[in-house]
């Protein structure tokens, strides 16, 4: 039996998963889990950068020291954008920031005076969102960040924990599609982009692909470290338990929802360009054309708001108080809401801003978010099978958000299409998975995905659609437009 440790950074947690692989089955269990909230200081928002790195430690220590197991591999993931800046000491140049800092706010427009929107998504494929690094990296040089000025080495979240842990620079590639100065076409990084806006694209590290084993933990007990699917979408996406075909696709659901397709080369043309969708690489060579949603990220903030006026749910409460209330009764653009704090005044603002009465209780406003999700899936899908020419039979569902068993029947029903919910701990799963194979363990993404179906309960949900839903989805659009 071999031993993968997975370090999976979240939006509200952290955790060290254990798996546990053999005979053609995974077992996942949680050996450590640890918040993992951003610092706001002085008007800016960071990652606690260091306090992840005792973490990282303490997850490692609990596996070898406590549990006394000889561990075959590392990888860490966590989500895309967010970068370190190493200088030529090998020491942070500054700590890094948080996707939901403020200081990209109004950047995109002027780096488009620079180089033009179209022309950025050419040479990367990426869909356009101020958060993205490309955002980030520019606001540094507007800002005259002195971290910039210091800088040898940009790397990515995960690729930063990977090089502390081994002492090896590199960047993992599914981690850099998400920057938006990488070209998903050459699995390159499109450093003339960076050129162009007087980025200085020396920084940027060696390329490497997903499974590739960087080298051994620089403190004993030495164990291998591996670039895994650095970013958790790719790794939520490589553990979808599909048997083959291209008639899926899929949904990691979670703070975000990221909502696309597996294919073999990019669809970088006009009509992806006008829809706003990305190309990010995935394991094996694959490319995840898909789209950003909000996600869940409306309830977590709804329901940390409600916690600090004394109101404090469950989300299997809130799910139940959902189901309760009156059905169709608001519509909300979930990706209306970027920034955190106040989100249910934020909601009945945009309510009030749309000629809708705002929820009247807890339980409307969860079933407006359940509900708008869903009517944002159906969207989605059917940009997704225009730009493709496929045709979709199936979603798959993975992610923390796969066991909210109302969410999953609103988009069986509202989409027409049968819903396959599972696993839960897709992001972890696929950063297990690709380490084994690394290690030489499993032969490929059809392997992986056998292991995904033997290993862990799925559940099918039918669809039942309505003409109630075809009217709330006519609304969504008209509201959306």
């Amino acid at each position: 039996m071999s031993h993968y440790l997975a370090f999976d950074f979240g939006a509200e947690s952290g955790r060290a998963l254990l798996g546990s692989l053999a005979g053609g089955k995974l077992a996942v269990e949680e050996l450590h889990r640890f918040p993992n909230t951003p610092v706001r200081l002085l008007g800016a928002l960071y990652w606690d950068t260091l306090r992840l790195w005792h973490e990282i430690q303490h997850g490692i220590a609990v596996a070898v020291r406590d549990r006394k197991l000889t561990l075959d591999g590392i990888g860490i993931d966590t989500w895309g954008v967010d970068y370190g800046l190493i200088g030529a000491d090998g020491q942070l140049c500054a700590n890094p920031r948080h996707y939901r800092d403020g200081r990209t706010n109004g950047v995109m427009e002027k780096l488009f005076a620079v180089v033009p929107r179209d022309e950025v998504f050419a040479s990367t494929g990426i869909q356009f969102m101020q958060l993205n690094t490309l955002y980030q990296f520019y606001a540094e040089k507007l800002n005259a960040a002195p971290a910039l000025g210091c800088a040898t080495r940009l790397l990515n979240m995960p690729d930063l924990f990977n090089y502390w842990l081994t002492g090896e620079a590199r960047s993992e590639t599914t981690i850099a599609s998400t920057t938006q100065f990488f070209d998903p076409a050459s699995m390159t990084w499109s450093t003339k982009l960076l050129e162009r806006l007087g980025l200085p694209a020396g920084i940027l590290g060696p390329l490497v692909t997903p499974g590739t084993l960087l080298g051994r933990t620089l403190e004993a007990p030495h164990i291998p470290v591996y670039a895994s699917a650095g970013h958790d979408t790719a790794a939520a996406v490589a553990a979808v338990p599909s048997e083959g075909g291209d008639n899926w696709c899929y949904i990691s659901s979670g703070t975000w929802s990221l909502m696309g397709l597996e294919l073999d080369a990019p669809i970088i043309n006009a009509a992806s360009l006008a829809a706003n969708y990305t190309n990010e690489v995935g394991v094996a060579g694959k490319v995840r054309f898909l789209k950003n949603i909000a996600g869940l990220w409306l309830l977590q903030e709804c329901r940390r708001h409600w916690m600090a006026e004394g109101a404090e749910y469950s989300y299997e409460q809130l799910a139940k108080m959902a189901a309760e209330a009156r059905p169709f009764a608001v519509a909300i653009d979930p990706d209306a809401f970027l920034e955190p704090g106040g989100m249910p005044a934020k909601i009945a603002a945009h309510c009030a801003a749309t000629g809708q009465s705002a929820p009247a209780t807890h339980g409307e406003y969860a079933r407006a978010i359940l509900e708008s999700l869903a009517l944002r899936y159906r969207n989605v899908m059917e940009n997704l099978e225009a730009l493709s020419g496929r045709r979709i039979e199936v979603i798959h569902i993975v992610g923390g958000g796969s066991k909210n068993a109302l969410l999953n029947q609103f988009v069986a029903d509202c989409t027409g299409r049968k819903v396959i919910a599972g696993p839960g701990e897709a992001t972890a799963i696929g950063n297990i998975l690709v380490q084994a194979l690394g290690a030489g363990e499993l032969s490929g993404l059809s392997d992986m995905r056998r292991v995904v179906r033997a290993s862990f309960e799925l559940t099918a949900v039918e669809p039942h659609p309505s003409a109630e839903w075809d009217a709330a989805y006519e609304r969504f659009r008209k509201l959306t437009r």
